[in-house]
């Protein structure tokens, strides 16, 4: 069986560690018969490659799944560079978003919004605009699901900021938080929310761990169809 191989961001915040920390148990307690791990990458140990490290050591074949909402530097870099180094046992799957599944729970932490005219997604950000156009993509699909524009606002990286965005869209706001877990940035969108009603970030939702599940699925499914064609060739 192919191990998965979690790998989310890191955080300085133990209550952000533990949401992370849930949402593995969750992906172990409905696939029991997969070994899981997580790793990091950054702040916190074990880090990304030392944990792949360990794991190929005992393992023929794993797949990385990021614990992350949008592809960027940390999916076209990081999570890249384990499956280049070990090419054939280590496959990279793809980020958790964006996705219907996300946007159905940003939609529950919102609720009722009959006193709502317009959503802003406070979203981390990047300097990479892959990661903006997934985060554009999830913004549509929830406007679409909850009948109202939605604006991303991005709290760090290049486009445009959380505060400019709140201070230029009119009406009645309601902020969904699009960060995984509580932490440095989920602290700065609760201070610039001001009287603006602000949700929760997402984890540990159990919805969560069942997309995790999905793209490690996907990404095995994809490894062998590539050696089925490999058999086929010979």
């Amino acid at each position: 069986m192919t191990d998965l191989v979690a790998v989310a961001h890191g955080t300085a915040d133990p209550v952000g560690l533990g949401a992370v920390r849930e949402v593995v148990r969750q992906v172990a307690r409905q696939r029991s018969g997969v070994a899981v791990s997580l790793g990091y990458v950054d702040l916190v140990a074990p880090v990304l490659p030392e944990l792949v490290h360990r794991i190929t050591r005992d393992v023929d074949q794993a797949v990385v799944v990021p614990l992350l909402l949008s592809s960027g530097y940390h999916v076209y870099v990081d999570v890249a560079a384990e499956a280049r180094r070990y090419p054939g046992r280590v496959h990279a799957a793809a980020a958790l978003g964006p996705d219907p599944v996300l946007v159905e729970i940003l939609a529950d932490r919102l609720g009722d919004l009959a006193q709502i005219d317009q959503v802003v997604l406070a979203a981390a950000g990047s300097s990479d605009p892959r990661a903006h156009a997934d985060c554009e993509t999830t913004a549509a699909l929830l406007a679409h699901r909850v009948d109202r524009p939605v604006h991303v606002g991005y709290i760090s990286g290049s486009g445009d900021r959380l505060p400019a965005v709140l201070d230029r869209t009119p009406g009645r706001l309601a902020i969904a938080t699009y960060l995984l877990a509580p932490g440095f940035f989920n602290t700065l969108v609760q201070r610039h929310a001001g009287p603006h009603p602000v949700t929760p970030p997402l984890a540990p939702d159990p919805r969560l761990a069942t997309l995790a599940l999905r793209r490690y699925d996907e990404a095995a499914a994809a490894v062998g169809q590539a050696r089925h064609g490999e058999y086929l060739t010979v």
